[in-house]
């Protein structure tokens, strides 16, 4: 079975569509791949977020990351993640945006510097930055 999937994609009911586009395919820069309306106001847009990976964390891990990153439990079961070539830039582009920053870029004992961020559509999202690469 190794290698069947060939995509991962994660679909979120959004209540300000035009405010979770801006935010994710303006500020965050993910690129638009396909939208699509139909009656009434039905919206969808597809966007491209680079390489897709599934992140499995048991209950004691998911406290270990939001307290590294922010100190102290917040993240509801689902987070989004977004590696980015500067994490301290893209964070204010993120808050001037209006995500509401919930912890500023830290750097982690897995030597990244890791941000979190409410944004749009009520999601948790970290934007990450590897040190090492």
């Amino acid at each position: 079975m190794t290698g069947e999937v060939r995509q991962m994609r994660l679909i979120v009911e959004v209540e300000d569509f035009d405010a979770a586009v801006s935010f994710f395919r303006d500020t965050l820069g993910l690129g638009e791949e396909a939208a699509f309306s139909g009656d009434g106001d039905e919206r969808v847009m597809i966007l491209e977020a680079g390489r897709a990976t599934l992140e499995l964390a048991n209950p004691a891990h998911h406290r270990f990351v939001d307290d590294v990153e922010v100190g102290r439990p917040v993240a509801p079961r689902f987070r989004l993640a977004f590696e980015v070539t500067d994490a301290t830039a893209r964070t204010a582009e993120a808050a001037e945006a209006g995500a509401e920053v919930v912890a500023p870029p830290t750097e982690t004992p897995w030597r990244s510097v890791n941000s979190r961020l409410e944004a749009p559509g009520d999601l948790h999202i970290t934007l990450f930055q590897e040190l090492d690469q």
